[in-house]
């Protein structure tokens, strides 16, 4: 399989799946990871609930629809990347498309593979990216070690991928795509749930800092007993 090429821009290829959503009822996702650790089938399998195991190397599509989310329902909009984004310097094109990609997303997966130590070591640059386009801590990012079914071609230990997540103060989850759909589900869901109350944390503050506070009436009292101070002070 050979990786996708970069000399277009990936982010931001509709698909239009989805039902127009109620206005600020939206929540934008990124999915970041090495080629072929499974980023394309988590998407597929948590919008669809099917499991495809082959895929073409995409060049970074975004998948939309309406999700039910805690009684509401949610527009969710997924971009997924192409799997040979890596930060390096000599990569300029693809430092720049990760950037808008980062950019426009609210929250991120970075998925990495149990069988591919190399996808394990890319999280951290990846995430230490993301955290330079948004400083703000509370930008969720959860990291997920994918294909956990397969146990016996391990590289990374369960253990590690906690470690990194402690390390970079974020969650940790490992899950199988293929065996597993309520994992994937709870994966997004969760990460849905975060965004939103990212979003609504901001509506608040900013309905807050528009209330200009209204100035204290004068105390009258303190007003006259000044007025006397000043009066009796000149005449000493």
């Amino acid at each position: 399989m050979r990786p996708p090429s970069m000399s277009q821009p990936f982010l931001l290829a509709p698909i239009a799946e989805c039902v127009p959503a109620p206005p600020g009822a939206q929540v934008r996702l990124a999915v970041l990871g090495a080629r072929g650790v499974g980023k394309s089938a988590m998407i597929v399998r948590f919008l669809t609930k099917r499991f495809i195991g082959d895929y073409e190397p995409n060049t970074g599509n975004l998948y939309s629809r309406l999700v039910h989310l805690e009684g509401d329902h949610v527009a969710v909009q997924i971009q997924d990347t192409p799997g040979c984004i890596q930060v390096q310097e000599d990569c300029v094109q693809v430092l720049d498309s990760l950037s808008r990609c980062a950019k426009w997303a609210e929250g991120f997966l970075l998925v990495y593979s149990i069988t591919d130590y190399s996808s394990y070591q890319s999280v951290r640059p990846l995430y230490q990216h993301i955290r330079k386009v948004h400083p703000d801590a509370r930008t969720p990012v959860i990291i997920v070690g994918n294909k956990a079914d397969l146990l016996h071609a391990r590289q990374v230990q369960a253990k590690e991928g906690l470690q990194l997540a402690n390390e970079l103060g974020s969650l940790f989850l490992e899950i199988s795509t293929s065996d597993d759909s309520q994992g994937v589900c709870d994966v997004f869901q969760y990460l849905c749930k975060e965004v939103s109350k990212l979003q609504h944390a901001g509506s608040t503050d900013r309905r807050r800092s528009s209330i200009i506070p209204r100035p204290k009436s004068p105390n009258m009292q303190d007003l006259k007993r000044r007025f006397k101070q000043a009066l009796s002070s000149k005449v000493k």
